[in-house]
């Protein structure tokens, strides 16, 4: 299986064991918002919270021993606009070492192509 896919289906089911073991102890997370950094226990204290996003559509768009870049839908529990999130994730000795995202807010009215 892949990490990215590893990484979606922990993140999906809230599993922080799977996670804590996909996620390199070094991992640095520089997500889209906010100005700061996370680090592997910001990201699984996040998961492992209430209101953690939820996410559809998740695409690997690309992913060798090295990098992965990935594509999904997320929507978030705080109300915000549901967001386009591009991940780009760096690997080291099978696990993620750093991610940074980057997202465009959609609508409440927003559709996927071909969807009504």
């Amino acid at each position: 299986m892949s990490i990215i896919t590893a990484y979606n289906e922990a993140w999906e089911n809230a599993d922080v064991d799977a996670l804590r073991a996909l996620i390199h102890d070094d991992c640095v997370f520089n997500p889209h918002v906010g100005g700061f950094t996370m680090s592997k226990s910001d990201i699984l204290g996040f998961v492992a919270g209430d209101g953690t996003p939820k996410s559809e559509a998740n695409r690997i768009l690309f992913e060798n021993d090295e990098v992965g870049v990935a594509h999904s839908i997320v929507h978030f529990a705080n109300d915000s606009d549901s967001e386009a999130v591009m991940s780009f994730m760096r690997f080291k000795d099978g696990q993620i070492i750093s991610m940074e995202t980057g997202a465009t807010p959609l609508s409440d009215d927003y559709k996927l192509v071909g969807q009504e």
